[in-house]
C-alpha cells in the first residue's frame, strides 16, 4: 500500500515543525524507506498504517522516533577533506597567531550525527595544535539515538572504512571484537549534548570555530539567516564558520566575510553580537515547494 497524500502531510508537517527541516511533495517514497523498519518493529502491515497509528494515538515518545528517523543520515570520516585541511592549513594558525601557543580552542560540531566529524576535528587537532595548546568540542544533534552511538565512539569496519586514513585508524581506534573503538583520550576531547538549531545556542560559548556543514541547505532563507544571526551571538569576534560545500552565507546574512581556503572556503563574522544577547526565536519556516530534502547533512 502506498503512502497516502495525508500521511505524507502528516509526516512533512511534523518534522518541519520539530526541525525546520522540509519534505517536498514527491518525497513520499523517502518517507517510507525511513519508516519502514519502524512499521515492521510494532508489526503494522505498511508504512501508511503506522503513520495513521502515530497520528491518532501516537505519544510524544512516536513523534520524536519519526523525526529522527527522517533526520538522521549517514556520514563518513573527514568528509570532502577541504574542512579538515583548512583546519590544519589556515584555522589553527590563525587562532593560534591571535591567542598565543598556550591557547584553549572551543570548537562546536553542529548536526555531527554519529560522531565522525567530532573525532576527525579531534584527530586533526592533535596533529595540529602546538604542544602547549589545547582544544574542546562540543558536538550536537537533534537525536539522542545517533548521540548514544557517537558518545559511545564504536564503528563497524564499514564505518571505518569510510574515509578514515589506515594511518589515523593505527593511532586512534583499537579493536573491540567486530568493531573499532576511539580512543579514550580522543573522546575526552569531545561532549556530546542534544541541540536542535531552532533552540538557543548552546550555553558553552563563545566559539572560536564551528562546524555546521551539509545543515542550512534543508532550511529556508528565513531559518537560514536566523540560525546565522544566532552563531554571531556566541563566536568570539574572530571566530571562524566552517559549511558545507554547497552552502554560503552570501546572500542570507551579509555580516559574514568569505575566505577562500584551498579548495574550499570559510566564513568570518564582520559584526559580531555580544554572547550575551539572547538570539530572537526563530521563525517557523514556509514550506518551499522544491527544496532540498531529508536530513541535517552527512559529514
Amino acid at each position: 500500500m502506498a503512502l497516502s497524500a495525508d500521511s505524507f502531510a502528516f509526516v512533512a508537517d511534523l518534522v518541519r515543525r520539530r526541525s525546520a527541516i522540509q519534505l517536498a511533495v514527491g518525497k513520499e517514497y523517502l518517507v517510507e524507506s525511513r519508516l519502514l523498519a519502524l512499521a515492521r518493529e510494532l508489526g503494522m502491515p505498511d508504512v501508511d498504517s503506522y503513520v495513521n497509528a502515530v497520528r491518532v494515538g501516537g505519544k510524544e515518545s512516536d513523534h520524536v522516533r519519526v523525526v529522527e528517523a527522517l533526520t538522521t543520515n549517514e556520514t563518513s570520516w573527514f568528509r570532502d577533506s577541504a574542512p579538515f585541511s583548512a583546519l590544519q592549513s589556515y584555522i589553527v594558525p590563525e587562532l593560534i597567531a591571535a591567542r598565543g601557543l598556550t591557547a584553549r580552542l572551543n570548537v562546536w560540531s553542529a548536526a555531527c550525527s554519529t560522531g565522525q566529524e567530532p573525532y576527525s576535528i579531534a584527530m586533526t587537532l592533535a596533529d595540529c595544535l602546538p604542544s602547549g595548546a589545547s582544544a574542546e568540542i562540543l558536538a550536537t544533534d537533534l537525536s539522542e539515538q545517533v548521540l548514544t552511538r557517537a558518545r559511545e565512539g564504536r564503528y563497524s569496519q564499514l564505518e571505518v572504512n569510510r574515509g578514515l586514513p589506515a594511518s589515523m585508524l593505527v593511532r586512534h581506534l583499537s579493536r573491540r571484537g567486530a568493531e573499532w573503538q576511539v580512543s579514550q583520550e580522543l573522546r575526552r576531547l569531545v561532549t556530546f549534548r542534544q541541540h536542535n538549531l531552532l533552540d538557543p545556542p548552546p550555553a558553552a560559548g563563545p566559539f572560536d570555530v564551528v562546524y555546521l556543514r551539509n545543515v542550512l541547505i534543508y532550511f529556508d532563507i528565513e531559518t537560514k539567516r536566523a540560525i546565522l544571526e544566532r552563531l554571531r551571538r556566541v563566536m568570539k569576534p574572530d571566530g571562524i564558520l566552517v559549511l558545507g560545500a554547497a552552502e554560503t552565507t552570501i546572500g542570507v546574512d551579509d555580516a559574514w566575510a568569505r575566505v577562500p581556503v584551498g579548495a574550499g572556503s570559510v566564513y568570518r563574522p564582520t559584526r559580531p553580537l555580544p554572547a550575551n544577547v539572547r538570539a530572537a526565536t526563530v521563525p517557523q519556516p514556509r514550506i518551499a515547494p522544491h527544496s532540498p530534502v531529508l536530513s541535517r547533512g552527512a559529514h
